[in-house]
């Protein structure tokens, strides 16, 4: 099956995904809109919907096409999937409205399962923000080493593993920044900051090195066509620039917003009844620590 034939088949199981995801999403929203008093407010829930319009522009749309012709295009592709999408999905509080969706009654049955010790304790790890960071970090580098990259564009299940890592890593990284539901972290709030920081480090040294580079570090690019006129070292340069840029006015605006959070005077107060709840959660399940009390 040539590049083109599976590209159009994956284009319509993605769209057809994120459609079936939208919808899900919405009747959740509109249902809990009329139900309930913790509404999830509009401008999250168009921030869903763009984030996964950028995951439909990165894998189903006609830029996914040039990915294999472009260095420029590919780079677009990664940033959508890490860097754009994950952030706008996670600040639309997807929890919520999925859970008051269709699927509410599977949900619920296996909500005991989800909430034992054991997947608490996964859903920690997972949610570590050490392990949050290097996974996005280990991610971005290795998928860039050129045999692995090679690796990716000769096989089509490769790239779809590769999209898909994006994605997930992506939504790991923002999950302790964009905190879509209340918890209690051991670690300090001022330390995102410097986590954001961090991260930006492997993309300067990425797109740095791509752009100052004065050979083709992806030799498969020399044979394609000059699209939109640019030879092969300019389109590594572009999409090395691209990455710089896009990477630091992201993550920049987002230490802004977290600072400003941060630095509210509703934010001690929000922080005292989320740890409050959390107490006295422990305490409805502990039954020594009930005694004690």
């Amino acid at each position: 099956m040539t590049h083109g034939h599976y590209a159009a088949i994956e284009s319509f199981w993605v769209s057809a995904a994120l459609i079936l995801a939208a919808l899900v999403y919405l009747r959740g929203w509109v249902r809990i809109r009329r139900h309930q008093h913790d509404k999830v407010k509009g401008w999250r829930a168009a921030s869903f919907l763009f984030g996964l319009l950028f995951i439909w522009i990165a894998m189903a749309s006609p830029l996914a096409a040039l990915d294999h012709e472009m260095l420029t295009a590919h780079m677009v592709q990664h940033l959508l999937l890490m860097t754009l999408a994950p952030p706008l999905i996670l600040l639309g509080m997807p929890r919520k409205p999925l859970v008051h969706g269709p699927f509410q009654r599977h949900l619920e049955a296996n909500g005991r399962l989800l909430r034992s010790a054991p997947m608490q304790q996964i859903g920690t790890v997972l949610t570590h923000p050490a392990l949050c960071w290097f996974a996005a970090a280990g991610t971005l580098v290795v998928w860039h080493i050129p045999s692995v990259f090679m690796l990716g564009l000769r096989s089509q299940m490769w790239h779809g593993i590769e999209q898909a890592s994006f994605l997930i890593t992506g939504l790991l990284f923002w999950r302790p920044v964009v905190q879509p539901w209340p918890h209690i972290s051991k670690w300090p709030e001022s330390s995102m900051l410097l986590y954001l920081f961090l991260a930006t480090l492997p993309c300067d040294i990425l797109s740095g090195f791509l752009v100052f580079c004065d050979r083709v570090v992806y030799p498969v690019f020399l044979s394609s066509p000059h699209s939109f006129g640019l030879f092969a070292l300019e389109d590594q340069q572009c999409a090395g620039a691209l990455m710089w840029t896009c990477v630091t006015v992201v993550y920049l605006i987002a230490a802004a917003v977290f600072a400003a959070r941060l630095l509210s005077p509703y934010r001690s107060e929000e922080r005292s009844i989320v740890q409050f709840d959390s107490q006295r959660s422990a305490v409805r399940t502990d039954p020594q620590r009930m005694e004690a009390v």
